[in-house]
């Protein structure tokens, strides 16, 4: 197993949340969507607190301040990402870990946050994966099963995941009056598809966007040896960009080829994108699409570890809505009676 990963308290209502924006600043193309936003973490009884780059886009060290301030201050309990976007990995090198580690707390975002989860992860933090602003703030209510999922990431529990009635690849355009206040269509979800043994494995949790996973290969300098990976429970999502399942089938194989693969104990993979505003599939053509994204999933476990119990198209990561989960903290994956629990302390 990793060592020493910890996955700091949970909040308690009434403290202050830090609001950051450590990789493309949302807050400033969309100001609205982000208003309403942090009207929603008041709503669940947090202060939300912006830092000096939160709505102004920082360069990577501007950010990366940001980020050591936020963790530094003892009065602030947990720090939320606004959205991802595709340069925090530039942001790394200028965080100083002294000042990170010193006050652990839960840091939740996705997507290109991948990065900060996982050089928080190499630092013996653990934290959340999902939760952003930018999810919390469209549509004229947080959806049900993302408020279960963000109460417990932030208060603290046990959460038995479920698939969602409903889901969709994307939403109603930010920048039109609409997206604050109508819903976004969606279609009916399909269930999760489990594979492989039918025995119940617990571990930590790691891994994230599948193309950000592959940056955090490539770049090599927070990533421990396969060995130490041992046991945990490796969860992988494709971001909005829609890599096709060739690109995928590549980076699976990259993380089988480093053994990553092989030491997990389970696999969750998140249930695709396929279509975008621009781009729409019909429902049978969606289904088509993640099908094929799911063989590739398989094909890549019977090459480099046939023994993994195996969660097909959970709905974590580009998916709405989205479901939390703990990203160095415990997963239980019951192969036997097809059941996720997320542990957040």
């Amino acid at each position: 197993m990793v060592p020493d990963v910890v996955l700091p308290p949970p909040v308690r209502p009434g403290d202050r949340v830090a609001v950051v924006s450590p990789s493309w600043c949302a807050p400033a193309q969309f100001p609205e969507v982000h208003e309403q936003a942090l009207s929603r973490i008041r709503d669940l009884g947090l202060e939300p607190v912006e830092l000096p780059f939160t709505r102004v886009q920082g360069t990577p060290a501007e950010r990366a301040e940001d980020l050591m301030r936020a963790f530094e201050d003892d009065s602030i309990a947990a720090v939320m990402a606004t959205i991802g976007g595709d340069d925090q990995i530039t942001v790394l090198r200028h965080l100083d870990h002294a000042r990170m580690l010193a006050h652990p707390k839960r840091f939740l975002g996705f997507s290109d946050n991948t990065n900060l989860s996982n050089w928080l992860f190499f630092h013996g933090i653990g934290g959340v994966y999902g939760g952003s602003t930018a999810a919390l703030g469209p549509g004229p209510s947080i959806e049900v099963e993302h408020l279960t999922s963000l109460r417990a990431a932030l208060f603290g529990g046990d959460l038995q995941l479920s698939p969602p009635a409903r889901t969709r690849d994307y939403g109603l355009d930010w920048g039109t009056p609409a997206a604050l206040v109508d819903p976004s269509p969606a279609r009916p979800a399909t269930p999760w598809r489990w594979s492989g043994p039918t025995r119940p494995v617990t571990g930590l949790l790691w891994g994230g966007c599948l193309e950000i996973v592959e940056w955090t290969l490539a770049v090599g300098h927070w990533v421990h040896p396969a060995s130490a990976y041992a046991g945990c429970v490796l969860a992988l999502e494709a971001s909005e960009e829609m890599p096709s399942p060739t690109a995928c089938s590549y980076m699976l194989r990259n993380l089988g080829e480093r053994g990553i693969l092989g030491a997990a104990s389970a696999l969750l993979w998140g249930r695709p994108p396929v279509s975008t505003r621009e781009q729409p599939r019909t429902e049978e053509e969606a289904a088509g699409l993640r099908a094929e994204r799911r063989e590739v999933v398989l094909r890549a476990v019977a090459d480099y570890n046939p023994g993994l119990v195996v969660v097909l198209d959970v709905d974590f990561g580009h998916t709405s809505p989205q479901l939390l989960v703990p990203y160095g903290g415990r997963v239980t994956v019951d192969g036997e009676r097809q059941v996720l629990t997320a542990h957040f302390g």
